[in-house]
């Protein structure tokens, strides 16, 4: 919302390069799309191989992940703070 009020000030203002600026923007846009795409790749192979160096560390720890399904439970079968005691 706030780019197209930003766009109805240059058209006021100086309708000639808003025009401009609307013609041009499906150019620049697909000009900037395989930086795009290299930036997704980049930051998914980075996450790989964050993922690759933490494993031992995580193997290691005994602990389990906080986002993994049961997570709460302990690793020796005591209840965790979501489950009932059975007493």
């Amino acid at each position: 919302m706030l780019k197209f009020l930003v766009w109805l000030i240059l058209l006021a203002v100086c309708w000639p390069l808003a025009i401009l600026a609307l013609l041009l923007y499906p150019f620049v846009w697909l000009l900037m799309l395989p930086f795009r795409l290299v930036g997704v790749a980049v930051g998914g192979l980075l996450g790989l191989i964050g993922a690759l160096f933490r494993l031992p560390t995580r193997l290691l720890s005994g602990r389990p992940d906080a986002s993994a399904p049961g997570a709460s439970a302990s690793l020796f079968g005591k209840p965790g703070p979501t489950q009932e005691s059975t007493e």
